[in-house]
C-alpha cells in the first residue's frame, strides 16, 4: 500500500473512530446534561464568544443571549456574525424523555435546534481567526484577520445584511503587526486598550481612543517583543490596569507591564512547559492565581507571586490544547479543550483528594467531567 493510500485509509477510520464516540456521546446527554442544543452553522467559526446583555421576554419560558461568531470559507465572502439564542429559564418545563428521532435530541423546549438565529452579518477580509468585544462597550468587536491588521468594528454602524459587493469596511484598522495571529484582549480596567499577538513573534498594544491616520487607521501604541517564536495568546490581569501575561511557541510564560520603560524585556519569564504553550487565562477570583495551556498535552497552574514554582499540571488531555478559561461563577472550576475534541472541566479543591483505584482509572481527582 502507498504511503498516500495509508494515509486515505487511517483518516477514513479515524473519521469512523470520530463518528461513533459522537453518537454515543449524543445518545447519552440526557444524563449528562439538563439541556443540549445543537445548531449546524453553514461555515465552520474558529471564534466564539458570549456577549454580556441578556433580554427576558415578558411571558416566555426562555431569555435571549447573544453569541459573536465568525466564518472560515473556502474562498467565498467572510462574514463577522452575531447570533441569538433562545436558552429556557431555569425554570421552564421540559420533559427529557421526549426524544426528538430526527434531531436526535431529548428534551421538550420546543424545537431545540430552531433557538439560533444569526442576526447580523458584517462583510470580513478573510477568515476571523478571533472575534472579542471590548468590555466597556460591547458594541465594539476586534478581529483577527488572516493578514497583519487587526480589525474594530461598532455592529451598531453596519447594517444587518452586508452590502452583497462584499467590501470590509471596519471601523478601525490596527496596524503595527507583520503577520497574522490569533490572541486578543481587550483591558478591562482601560476604556479601548487592546493587545494582540502574532506570529510575528510580537505584541502590539493599541489605543482606539487614539486619533487615526488616513483611512481610518491606527498606528500601534507599543511593541512587545521578547519572545524568540509564534506569540499564541495574550492577556490583561482583570484587576491591574498595567499587568498582562503572554505565551508563545517558544513554550514560555512571559508577564509584562506597561508601566516598565523596557519593551523587550518582561518582568518575568518562565519557562512553562516542554512543548510550544497555546493559550493562558487569568483567574477572575484569585488575583495571583492563572493557568496556561500546551502542547505538551497539560494544564499549568501558576501563583504570580512565585513563578519559579509550577502549582499544580493537569494531565488528563490526549492531544494538545488551545483553550483554557476559569469559571466567571466558581473560583476553583476551570476549563480547557483541545485537538482531542475534547472539553475537561477541572476543580482545583479536589487536588490531591484520595481516590479508589476504579475512579483513578477515569483519570485524576480534580477531574469534574469531560
Amino acid at each position: 500500500m502507498g504511503d498516500k493510500e495509508g494515509d486515505t485509509f487511517d483518516e477514513a477510520v479515524e473519521e469512523r473512530v470520530i463518528n461513533e464516540e459522537y453518537k454515543i456521546w449524543k445518545k447519552n446527554t440526557p444524563f449528562l446534561y439538563d439541556l443540549v442544543m445543537t445548531h449546524a452553522l453553514e461555515w465552520p467559526s474558529l471564534t466564539a464568544q458570549w456577549l454580556p446583555d441578556v433580554t427576558r421576554p415578558e411571558g416566555k419560558e426562555y431569555s435571549i443571549h447573544r453569541l459573536i461568531l465568525g466564518t472560515h470559507t473556502s474562498d467565498e465572502q467572510n462574514h463577522l456574525l452575531i447570533a441569538s439564542v433562545q436558552l429556557p429559564n431555569e425554570d421552564a418545563q421540559f420533559d427529557s424523555s421526549h426524544y426528538d428521532g430526527e434531531k436526535q435530541e431529548y428534551g421538550g423546549f420546543g424545537s431545540v435546534s430552531g433557538k439560533i438565529e444569526i442576526e447580523i452579518k458584517i462583510n470580513h477580509e478573510g477568515e476571523v481567526n478571533r472575534a472579542r468585544y471590548m468590555p466597556q462597550n460591547p458594541c465594539v468587536i476586534a478581529t483577527k484577520t488572516p493578514s497583519s491588521d487587526v480589525l474594530v468594528f461598532d455592529y451598531t454602524k453596519h447594517p444587518s445584511k452586508p452590502d452583497p459587493n462584499g467590501e470590509c469596511q471596519p471601523d478601525l484598522r490596527l496596524r503595527g503587526h507583520q503577520k497574522e495571529g490569533y490572541g486578543l484582549s481587550w483591558n478591562p480596567n482601560l476604556n479601548g486598550y487592546l493587545l494582540s499577538a502574532s506570529d510575528d513573534h510580537t505584541i502590539c498594544l493599541w489605543d482606539i481612543n487614539a486619533t487615526p491616520k488616513e483611512h481610518r487607521v491606527v498606528e500601534a501604541k507599543t511593541i512587545f517583543t521578547g519572545h524568540t517564536a509564534v506569540v499564541e495568546d495574550v492577556a490583561w490581569h482583570l484587576l491591574h490596569e498595567s499587568l498582562f501575561g503572554s505565551v508563545a511557541d517558544d513554550q514560555k510564560l512571559m508577564i509584562w507591564d506597561t508601566r516598565a520603560n523596557n519593551t523587550s524585556k518582561p518582568s518575568h519569564t518562565v519557562d512553562a512547559h516542554t512543548a510550544e504553550v497555546n493559550c493562558l487565562s487569568f483567574n477572575p477570583y484569585s488575583e495571583f492565581i492563572l493557568a496556561t495551556g500546551s502542547a505538551d498535552k497539560t494544564v499549568a497552574l501558576w501563583d504570580l507571586r512565585n513563578l519559579k514554582l509550577k502549582l499544580h499540571s493537569f494531565e488528563s488531555h490526549k492531544d494538545e490544547i488551545f483553550q483554557v478559561q476559569w469559571s466567571p461563577h466558581n473560583e476553583t472550576i476551570l476549563a480547557s479543550s483541545g485537538t482531542d475534541r475534547r472539553l475537561h472541566v477541572w476543580d482545583l479543591s479536589k487536588i490531591g483528594e484520595e481516590q479508589s483505584p476504579e475512579d483513578a482509572d477515569d483519570g485524576p481527582p480534580e477531574l469534574l467531567v469531560i
